[in-house]
């Protein structure tokens, strides 16, 4: 049997798992690819101790797997922007094709890699980039093909949302964050999933193979979960909603919205109740509706999974001797719409607002006068005398929809009032309608 010759770039959690997925289940890959796919170099900074690569050759040089001729697959699993970025068009330079799980990479570099890809007439595959073992990447570029796809929301990093789920028992933000540490769910610097930069750049992703737009991850808006509490969990529960962190982009007339932040989802839909480290990604395009894609987010073996269906992919090309694949990612360059991501002040929303205020007579009066100045209809009003304290006491309040910059004026002139102490929490509301 023929078979493509593949070189492994990183050995670290993904790449030792995408190399024992190949080994296990080699000849059910070969028979879904027409072809062997055989790991005939693997390097990475240094090897793991316990790691076995039977009679595989180790370096500590990625790039020279990148030049190395024998090669036709290049598997990029070492992570990060710069030398990525060298790594990927340095193989790319050479004829080779890639498969990538960097979700980074391709929304910072995307649009200079694929260029090069195009030029050099091989193929980058990146279905591992975004949402680990989820076969999202392919649904929304393959499977909904037929559709104009509208919006997409998801829970796209397991750390955040599994920090929110253990918050829902009461608990402080920074003993489940200390936790997912300890459970090897969050980094030592865990900053680029509690503040939304790893989902944002799988929406980044997501939202060009969506609407056919370049990739703009430097426009993305990011709002971590860090300033969530144990109260407004509670009380977004009491109101028939749950909070989760959620990558959502939309199409609109204008532009796209490509935003990530602490969203109220109610409680009763499908998304709401992913819970843990799980993901899951709602998609929905005028013929089909809604769909959802739920599962590991990542992990050895189930990011393993979509990096060997990638590879899957680019073995059956190479067979074919046409090299021909789906557009990187998803439409034909000359169909591209330069359409530009809107700021985050035209986006429209419902909203939860929680505001701390003096427990005197007339307050709420002055809160209700200044949001319907602001042309904001309230639907419920929350507040409880047991909550006083200090002589202070919360108002929680949900909002109809409407455009983000009514509420972000509304939110200054409360502030400004002398009864209200601190400053409003605001968390965006979606209910999924089409």
């Amino acid at each position: 049997m023929k078979e493509v010759k593949v070189g492994i770039c990183g050995l670290g959690t993904v790449g030792v798992g995408t190399f024992n997925v190949l080994a296990r289940n080699a000849e059910l890959i070969a028979g879904r690819a027409g072809c062997r796919i055989r790991v005939l170099r693997a390097a990475s900074r240094r090897l793991r101790p316990g790691v076995e690569l039977g009679d595989v050759p180790f370096s500590d040089d990625v790039f020279s797997i990148a030049r190395d001729p024998d090669i036709d697959v290049v598997v990029e699993l070492i992570g990060g922007y710069d030398v990525a970025r060298e790594l990927v068009l340095t193989a790319i330079e050479n004829g080779k094709h890639v498969v990538t799980a960097n979700k980074a990479l391709i929304a910072v570099h995307g649009n200079e890699i694929f260029e090069a890809a195009a030029e050099k007439g091989v193929i980058v595959a990146f279905e591992a980039a975004v949402a680990g073992g989820i076969p999202v990447v392919k649904a929304v570029r393959e499977g909904m093909s037929a559709n104009r796809i509208d919006w997409i929301a998801g829970i796209i990093n397991g750390t955040g949302n599994y920090i929110l789920t253990e918050m829902r028992a009461g608990r402080d933000f920074k003993d489940v964050l200390r936790e997912a540490q300890a459970l090897g769910y969050a980094e030592a610097d865990p900053t680029f999933d509690i503040e939304g930069i790893d989902a944002a750049h799988k929406l980044t992703i997501l939202a060009s193979a969506a609407f056919g737009v370049p990739l703009q991850f430097d426009r993305a808006y990011t709002e971590g979960i860090s300033g969530i509490t144990p109260f407004d969990i509670a009380h977004a529960e009491a109101l028939g909603y749950r909070i989760k962190h959620l990558g959502i982009t939309r199409r609109r007339d204008q532009g796209i919205e490509l935003r990530v932040h602490p969203t109220l989802v109610p409680a009763s839909h499908l998304i709401a109740q992913v819970d843990g480290v799980l993901n899951a990604v709602l998609v929905d395009g005028d013929a089909v509706g809604q769909t959802m894609y739920h599962g590991p987010g990542a992990g050895a073996e189930a990011t393993a999974s979509s990096v060997i269906a990638d590879l899957v992919d680019v073995a059956r090309a190479v067979m074919s001797g046409t090299h021909k694949s789906v557009p990187y990612l998803g439409f034909e360059p000359d169909a591209v719409d330069n359409l530009p991501v809107l700021p985050v002040d035209e986006i429209f929303s419902a909203y939860y607002l929680r505001i701390q205020v003096q427990d005197h007579p007339g307050v709420l009066a002055k809160v209700a006068t200044i949001l319907s100045d602001s042309g904001i209809n309230i639907e419920s009003i929350m507040q409880k005398e047991f909550e006083e304290q200090n002589g202070t006491i919360p108002i929680i309040m949900l909002t109809h929809t409407v455009q983000e910059r009514q509420i972000d004026r509304a939110i200054a002139e409360l502030e400004a009032l002398p009864d209200i102490v601190g400053k409003v929490v605001r968390i965006r509301t979606e209910h999924f309608n089409h």
